[in-house]
């Protein structure tokens, strides 16, 4: 992909995994505060997080936290076990410590994956 910003510095990454952990609402913006703080962005308004309810196939929660140097998102699927993260940022972070902070808070399986981009 084509860097039409290079004067912009922005770190992306998707985080995918099975988990095995009770996730519940108000965890899931725990989740998003904690991961800020882990890789010391800073956050300028608490998360929000949706429930999806009985709406669609994909029920659980939605969530998203602004950060000062931009935001963090989360999708949980409660049924099927499955989460999905998406860091962007205008600072730099550590890759491997989100990876690690993720595993350990969702207590994921072997089936995680990650990319940036």
């Amino acid at each position: 992909m084509k860097d039409i910003a290079p004067d912009i510095f922005r770190q992306r990454m998707l985080i995918e995994a099975y988990y095995q952990a009770d996730i519940d609402q108000p965890l899931t913006g725990d989740f998003l505060i904690k991961l800020a703080e882990h890789l010391d962005l800073r956050i300028y308004a608490e998360p929000i997080v949706h429930v999806t309810g009985d709406v669609g196939d994909n029920q659980g929660y939605d969530g998203f936290v602004p950060l000062i140097d931009s935001g963090i998102s989360v999708y949980v699927w409660t049924a099927k076990k499955f989460m999905s993260t998406v860091l962007f940022t205008c600072k730099a972070f550590d890759t491997d410590r989100a990876v690690a902070f993720v595993k350990h808070y969702f207590e994921t399986t072997d089936d995680m994956v990650w990319t940036t981009f």
